[in-house]
């Protein structure tokens, strides 16, 4: 006959084992629903091409991974050898959201590359969430694309939100890079995706949210097998030796500035005792948000100043700057679209408290309301009647 004492102990320890159990699997069932309601973004084709802007283009494609990102090249200066700049949209944003960019660059004399990430714009989606690690692959073969162009003798590239850390996983992985601004950046994956938590009023105290969000960001990396550290901006960017310049809202409620300043910590440190190190410029936008920081005149001048010094001209820098904050800079006509993600629609983080029911984990056809990009004036290149505005421009 078993010791009562042993059975004592063994009920014991099942009923701790059980009491651990159900939470972790339950963090784990949420992590699973968070990876589907979150990884696959809401596509939303380009509505205007750079004519609609008075800029000439040329239709291009970027290859990346046995993809053809749709993209378009607008040469400055007719066409004469210059610098270019490659432009990365942000979530859930397309290629013509960039293009309010490309109008005072290329006023200040940069010949610009903007193309669609994959899964977003004119692409179709894609079988596996979506991660910072795309974003740098995409842009990486972008500015592989734009370094290929004759017309182009030095290239820099500079990305949103989560187009910046493509733009600064890529500026760490090709040296030729000669510069980099990052605006409204995420510093690493781990912290965007607490903040994505909080951007959902999701009511998980600190204690819970933390430990939630280190397992939520593992979780939803392993499909496409990036670790934690592949896609951290606040990693990529120690890596990187080339001029920096980031830039960040103080009201940015997508995004906090703290990430800004983590991220020049992360640069700034690795430079340390190097007296030949390459500058790193943060600015911090007074009552700036997340998007459309281009239409301010400081912001116009500080980008085409610090690519100028970067690249080495065409014009002088000062030149460059004053041009640059000249030429007016306006968002798309607004017809916005929320973050798919946080809607209250199916799909949407707000319904994470349904992990717990059967088929919380599965993706359903109906969260990609675009299943088969249509077509869009920014295809046939004729001009747009509206337009409308992504997440992230």
């Amino acid at each position: 006959m078993p010791s009562p004492i042993k059975v004592g102990i063994v009920r014991r320890a099942g009923f701790a084992v059980a009491a651990t159990a159900g939470p972790l699997g339950l963090a784990y069932r949420f992590a699973l629903a968070y990876r589907v309601r979150a990884g696959y973004p809401r596509r939303n084709p380009p509505l205007i091409t750079p004519t609609d802007l008075g800029l000439p283009y040329e239709t291009t494609v970027v290859e990346s991974d046995g993809m053809r990102l749709p993209a378009w090249f607008i040469p400055a200066r007719d066409g004469l050898p210059g610098p270019g700049v490659v432009l990365v949209h942000g979530w859930e944003s397309a290629r013509d959201r960039t293009l309010p960019m490309a109008v005072f660059l290329h006023a200040a004399g940069f010949h610009c590359l903007t193309f669609d990430v994959r899964a977003h714009g004119s692409n179709p989606p894609e079988a596996l969430p979506l991660t910072g690690g795309e974003f740098g692959r995409d842009a990486e073969a972008a500015f592989a694309t734009l370094m290929r162009r004759p017309e182009v003798t030095a290239g820099a590239i500079s990305g949103h939100s989560m187009g910046a850390i493509g733009a600064i996983l890529a500026a760490a992985a090709d040296p030729r890079v000669a510069g980099l601004v990052a605006t409204s950046a995420p510093a690493d994956p781990y912290r965007l995706t607490r903040q994505t938590f909080r951007l959902a009023h999701l009511p998980i105290p600190d204690a819970i949210a933390y430990p939630l969000a280190w397992l939520t960001t593992r979780v939803y990396l392993r499909p496409r097998g990036h670790s934690v550290r592949d896609v951290s901006a606040s990693a990529a960017i120690a890596r990187y030796a080339g001029p920096v310049l980031l830039v960040h809202g103080d009201l940015d409620p997508v995004v906090p500035v703290s990430h800004l300043q983590r991220l020049a910590e992360a640069v700034r440190n690795a430079r340390l005792g190097d007296p030949d190190a390459a500058s790193v410029e943060t600015m911090v936008i007074a009552g700036g948000e997340h998007s459309w920081l281009y239409e301010i005149a400081d912001y116009r001048r500080a980008v085409a100043r610090m690519l100028t010094v970067a690249c080495g001209g065409p014009l002088d820098p000062d030149e460059a700057g004053r041009i640059a904050a000249a030429t007016p800079a306006r968002r798309i006509p607004d017809a916005e679209t929320r973050f798919a993600a946080m809607e209250e629609r199916y799909g949407g983080l707000r319904t994470l408290a349904q992990v717990a029911l059967p088929g919380g984990t599965r993706r359903r056809v109906d969260d990609d309301p675009q299943t088969q990009p249509g077509p869009s004036s920014a295809d046939t290149g004729q001009p747009a009647a509206a337009a409308g505005l992504a997440v992230e421009p």
